[in-house]
């Protein structure tokens, strides 16, 4: 390898090396906050409620209205159609 070419690979090494970390971190970080997600909903089933229910009230905070109500009709007419309602 000519000298050249070895810093060249030092630096792609060095680079390399800083995404990988990053990308670590970010992961640590992340089950971090996954963790904090269990502690939140496990604190919240302590205190009686439904973490099932919690979860999709989540989920729907982050649609559109629009769509939401959409599925909701879609649902509404699906149950009638199966005598549900």
């Amino acid at each position: 390898m000519t000298d050249l070419s070895a810093d060249a690979y030092n630096v792609t090494a060095d680079e390399l090396r800083q995404f990988v970390e990053r990308y670590e971190h970010l992961e640590a970080e992340k089950k971090d906050i996954a963790d904090q997600q269990k502690e939140v909903m496990a604190e919240a089933k302590g205190r009686g409620y439904d973490t099932k229910v919690l979860r999709k009230i989540i989920a729907l905070r982050k649609r559109k209205p629009d769509e939401i109500a959409e599925e909701e009709a879609v649902l509404e007419l699906y149950k009638a159609a199966l005598g549900m309602e």
